[in-house]
């Protein structure tokens, strides 16, 4: 295996070793089927957070910090399309773990 990918898998299993990044991934996953993706508006995405940090007993900006080191490690696909907000599970990223075993 190459350095580049160790280096990725490492990556993506150092964001889901925390328990709550690992619980948002699922759920984010079992809410898209499919393709994966769903898009909604900021304010959605705000209320989203929101909710998980609800159900996780988390701050909001802690939800925050979590769907971002979801998208660094190449798990979340985040872009803003004006108001809209176009959210995805990498299906790649998910692939690719599951062919590494």
């Amino acid at each position: 295996m190459s350095e580049e990918r160790l280096e990725r898998f490492s990556r993506i299993f150092k964001a889901l070793s925390n328990p709550h990044r690992l619980r948002i991934i699922l759920e984010l996953a079992q809410c898209t089927p499919g393709s994966g993706m769903f898009t909604t508006t900021v304010d959605q995405v705000e209320n989203c957070q929101q909710e998980f940090a609800k159900n996780l007993g988390l701050a909001p900006s802690t939800i925050s910090h979590h769907f971002k080191e979801l998208r660094l490690a190449g798990l979340l696909r985040i872009k803003r399309d004006g108001k809209n907000v176009l959210v995805s599970v990498n299906q790649e990223a998910i692939e690719s773990m599951r062919n590494l075993f």
